[in-house]
């Protein structure tokens, strides 16, 4: 049996009866957002990481090209948690870049919020950021692909961990400030808020020059942790 089919066959075990009713229902109702045509096991993501620590020696990079290809979440999903575990795992710098090369050749496959989220931090941000690659990220940011958008977006997210230097996440959000879709105001204001636990200096003189030019939805995730005083200063542009 191909590692593909045991893959499948072992989430099709883990998913119960209640899991495979709820989770397309949760998915589909705006609580993620996902691609067309997503189909879904009905397993939670505990359960693929448990596969995956038993899967991710075994797999090569021809089996996880095949299991990307699959039409079900969660296959995908386990494809790309075998990529990160391998990347972590890994000392080989060379090795290292034939999995980052890999993951951007696969940008088609990774079409959800979930695949992107769990995906690209730990690998493509750890790489770009260790090898100073910044370059990739900003050509990602220019696609007219919403999910390489947000990849690039999300992968900053391992330099401001790191707390090096916010430029680069402050550059890519106001390059993807006036997207259109809902998503991506999330994920920028999201990843604002992430530099304010950094250094709130930092955030607070972002959001004075750039603040009334931003999507509400944008403004309101990178000032949730701010005192409560300074939040309705903003909201109600008292800046």
């Amino acid at each position: 049996m191909s590692l593909h089919n045991q893959i499948l066959e072992a989430l099709e075990f883990l998913s119960s009866p209640e899991k495979k009713e709820f989770l397309p229902y949760f998915f589909k109702t705006g609580k993620g957002q996902y691609a067309e045509g997503d189909q879904f096991i009905g397993v939670v993501v505990p359960d693929s990481r448990k596969l995956v620590k038993e899967y991710w020696q075994k797999a090569t990079l021809d089996d996880v090209q095949e299991i990307l290809k699959s039409e079900f979440h969660e296959m995908r999903l386990v494809a790309l948690l075998i990529l990160v575990t391998k990347f972590e795992k890994t000392k080989d710098e060379k090795e290292k870049k034939t999995l980052v090369d890999f993951y951007l050749k696969n940008t088609k496959y990774i079409n959800n919020w979930d695949l992107v989220d769990l995906s690209c931090y730990k690998l493509l941000g750890r790489y770009c950021f260790e090898n100073q690659k910044d370059d990739i990220l900003r050509e990602l940011s220019n696609s007219d692909n919403m999910w390489e958008k947000r990849i690039a977006i999300v992968a900053t997210m391992h330099h401001i961990k790191k707390g090096k230097s916010f430029d680069l996440t402050q550059e890519l959000v106001l390059n993807n400030l006036n997207h259109s879709h809902d998503l991506m105001h999330k994920a920028n204001g999201w990843l604002l808020r992430e530099i304010g636990n950094k250094d709130e200096e930092v955030l607070l003189n972002f959001l004075k020059i750039h603040y009334q030019n931003m999507p509400r939805t944008t403004l309101r995730y990178a000032i949730e942790k701010l005192d409560e005083d300074l939040r309705q200063d903003f909201l109600k542009g008292r800046i």
